[in-house]
This record gives C-alpha cells, structure tokens and sequence, in this order.
C-alpha cells in the first residue's frame, strides 16, 4: 500500500491506518463470522486506498478533497489571523513548530505553511538564511552517498566493484592505517570522492560507567 502511509501521514491516511489495525485485530482475536467479517472490510478498505491514491494522483480536485491544501499562516511575514484560526493553531502553538525548525522570532519568517501531513514548512527571512556556497558563488565538490565496504570485518566485494575499486585499492588503504586485516574494522565505507571512512571493532575494551551517553 505504499511507504506513506507509514511516514508522514495526512488526515485521511491517518483514518484508513487506524481501521486498518482495528480490523486487524478482530481478525485475530475473532470467532465464526467476526473472522469472515474483518477479512472482506481488510480486503475491501485495503482496495479503497489503492483506488483513492491512484485517483489522487490523476486529479487535483480528488486530491484537494482527500488530503486538503497547504495553508499559509505568516505570508511575506505577516500572520495570516484567519488561518490560524481554520488551522486551530495558538500562537504557542505556532511559536513552539518555528522552534522545532530552529526559528525563535516570528520577525525572522517569511513564510510559514501547514502541510496536509501536520507539518510546518518555514522560509526564513533572506536576511536570515545561513550563508551556503552558492552566495559566495564557490562550486564545492559533491562526495556523494557512501558505500559500505566493510561490515562486521566481511568485505562487501560487490559494493567494492561498484565504486569502481578492488581489493588491493583496499589493502592499501589500510596498511596505510596500520590496519593488517579487514577483520579489525567493525565498518568502512567509501565515497564518491574514494574518501575512506572506517571504525574499528572494540571488542576486548571494557566500558566506563557513561562512557557512551548521559547516564
């Protein structure tokens, strides 16, 4: 039935996945025609949402029906007071969602929109957009997503071929690192750039009370 269902969910989705565990437990829990009962519902609602969420994707009307809209609550910052309202959203409320995107002053936002899932989507202020390479017209070099190369001391030959290196390249590497053998790490992956990461195995060493965390 697809990932978004289980990520970020709107009302609908929300509605359809409660159903679905209620029906699933009084398949499992049920007796005679209980049983029979919650498997044609399953069955049906499951349907229901295949059909609803290839009628999304075909019409804008449908999806406006199904999952509602955006809605602006501070536009070219300003709070939009209506809005606010429609959304049921406190200015708590409002002040707490800017703090969980790292915003602590309503003066700072441009723009701030509830998304169909619950979520609120902030732009800053240009004047308040943390510097990127791209103001200073600098091209950095992408490093890519990493590949894992070693996992538990095992080689991941394939992932090795994919990046366009072999086991020598390997070797290499970790002879330059003092390491003899695969067998040492605990993990290594490399990335585009032919970047080595790598975290040796700690096995042997014995952990200090809180030496991991706040204990």
């Amino acid at each position: 039935m697809g990932r978004k269902l289980i990520s970020q969910m709107t009302f609908f989705d929300f509605v359809i996945g409660v159903s679905l565990g209620s029906l699933a437990a009084n398949l499992a829990i049920g007796t005679g025609n209980a049983v029979v009962t919650a498997t044609t519902a399953l069955i049906t609602l499951a349907i229901w949402e295949l059909v609803t969420g290839f009628i999304n994707i075909k019409s804008f009307k449908a999806r406006k029906l199904f999952d509602s809209e955006p809605v602006a609550l501070i536009d070219s910052g300003k709070i939009v007071e209506d809005n606010m309202r429609r959304m049921r959203l406190t200015m708590s409320e409002l002040s707490m969602k800017l703090r969980e995107k790292n915003i602590f002053s309503f003066a700072d936002v441009e723009f701030a929109i509830m998304e169909t899932d619950g979520q609120l989507s902030v732009l800053p202020k240009s004047n308040k957009v943390p510097l990127t390479p791209a103001h200073m017209n600098i091209q950095p070099t992408s490093s890519g997503l990493m590949s894992d190369i070693i996992i538990d001391g095992n080689i991941m030959k394939e992932n090795l071929k994919s990046a366009g290196l072999n086991v020598e390249w390997l070797q290499s590497q970790l002879n330059m690192q003092s390491i003899k053998n695969a067998s040492e790490l605990f993990y290594a992956g490399v990335d585009a750039n032919k970047n080595l990461y790598i975290s040796k195995k700690n096995a042997g060493n014995v952990e200090s009370y809180g030496k991991y965390g706040i204990e």
